[in-house]
């Protein structure tokens, strides 16, 4: 089930997003986050009027993804960035697509007219799931991030979603 993320999902979230900072390059953050980070982060997307969704199944958060501002700047106001995140296990099983299925389709209703999703590279299994969903690589940024001792560079893939 894909529904809107609670107040008792953010522990769980936070499990999810520590392993990918803890043992991939695929988030740049080096820290740890708790669940307390995770609502503050939640508050901030829900405040900007977009939405944080959670995969949940028997009672247990599989995944998430959400959209949030691209930048601050008010011309900026109708793009947003999106992200989605599994637990390591359950890459593969169609989870993300029906994460970021039922994002995209939140955002028709929205004045969003761009998603934009970073990527650290190489990363071919998130550059399909983007793909998949219309995204085509607008940009490659060589070694702009440093994590575990090695450069890494970023792409970034875009698509319209609403004229």
């Amino acid at each position: 089930m894909i529904r809107d993320v609670q107040a008792d999902d953010f522990e769980a979230i936070a499990q999810i997003y520590n392993y990918y900072i803890s043992n991939t390059v695929i988030s740049f953050e080096e820290s740890e986050v708790d669940g307390e980070e995770i609502s503050n982060r939640v508050k901030k997307v829900e405040s900007a009027g977009l939405c944080w969704l959670v995969f949940e199944q028997n009672n247990e958060i599989l995944g998430y993804a959400y959209a949030a501002k691209w930048h601050e700047r008010a011309a900026y106001r109708n793009t947003v960035e999106v992200s989605v995140y599994l637990q390591h296990q359950m890459k593969g099983r169609g989870y993300g697509s029906a994460l970021y299925k039922a994002l995209f389709h939140r955002l028709k209703d929205t004045s969003i007219h761009i998603a934009i999703a970073g990527i650290a590279l190489p990363n071919p299994e998130s550059i399909k799931l983007h793909e998949r969903f219309g995204m085509q690589q607008v940009a490659h940024y060589k070694e702009v991030g440093c994590k575990f001792g090695q450069w890494l560079d970023v792409g970034y893939w875009q698509v319209q979603v609403n004229t």
